[in-house]
């Protein structure tokens, strides 16, 4: 309990500090965030569009599209929120300063995890789950049960998140290469916007099994609408833990091979 009330305290001090930052530049981060906002709007308006010549979508009315939507951008908001640092990584690297960070009395994963909180990301989180409960008052029959399940798969999906960015700063240490990766990550978990049942097989079962964007950001909402089997929820939470355990040891490889920009 010490130790997590300590790493606690680093968060916020550090978080204190990417706030204090965000109002330095504040032209730029509202700038930065007014984009994020119309993108968002943008699809929500294509999805709008489509059900004017549709009433479902492979298999899914308007309501439980926008709950995969909505949803999607949760974990995707969250997820950025926390990680932002990640995206800056690679300078620790490149310039001999990671070395800083391994010999402080602080965890050097926790550190490049958590080093930077980005508050345009947790202004956005309100609105997502406010729409997300607006959206779950239009669909009926959604048992305590199920709604229990949707809330453990969405902390199972930022244990994945947690997994593949431990990933991709094990690949900078080894490689100083984060840039690609972290963008291929963004681009491959896009598509999760909408179900994963859109696509046809064998991409379907390779973006659900292999490249887990399905178990992420599709499965939550699927077992929220009582169509995912207690074996699927299973699985998910037991990949998890197996991919969370392989990128921290490959996160404790990765340190092994790391030879300092100064050295």
């Amino acid at each position: 309990m010490t130790i997590l009330l300590k790493y606690f305290r680093v968060w916020w001090l550090m978080t204190s500090h990417s706030i204090q930052m965000f109002f330095v530049s504040r032209l730029g981060a509202l700038l930065f965030l007014s984009g994020k906002i119309m993108r968002f709007i943008f699809f929500f308006g294509f999805l709008l569009l489509l059900f004017t010549k549709t009433k479902t979508f492979a298999g899914y009315n308007l309501n439980q599209v926008l709950l995969f939507y909505f949803t999607f951008n949760l974990i995707d908001s969250a997820t950025q929120m926390l990680f932002r640092e990640v995206y800056r990584f690679r300078y620790y690297i490149v310039s001999g300063n990671f070395d800083m960070l391994l010999v402080k009395p602080v965890n050097p994963l926790f550190r490049s995890l958590f080093g930077w909180t980005d508050i345009l990301d947790l202004i956005t989180l309100g609105p997502f789950i406010l729409m997300i409960i607006f959206v779950l008052t239009k669909i009926p029959a959604i048992s305590f049960g199920h709604l229990f399940v949707y809330f453990a798969l969405i902390i199972n999906s930022m244990l994945l998140a947690t997994s593949f960015h431990i990933m991709v700063l094990s690949l900078a240490v080894m490689t100083t290469e984060i840039d690609h990766a972290i963008m291929i990550y963004r681009d491959v978990v896009g598509m999760g916007k909408l179900p994963i049942d859109i696509y046809k097989e064998p991409l379907r079962s390779l973006i659900t099994f292999v490249i887990p964007v399905g178990l992420m950001m599709t499965f939550p909402v699927k077992a929220l609408l009582g169509v995912l089997n207690f074996r699927l929820v299973l699985y998910t939470f037991i990949f998890t833990l197996t991919l969370l355990f392989l990128s921290i040891n490959f996160w404790n490889y990765s340190l092994k091979k790391y030879t300092s920009a100064s050295s």
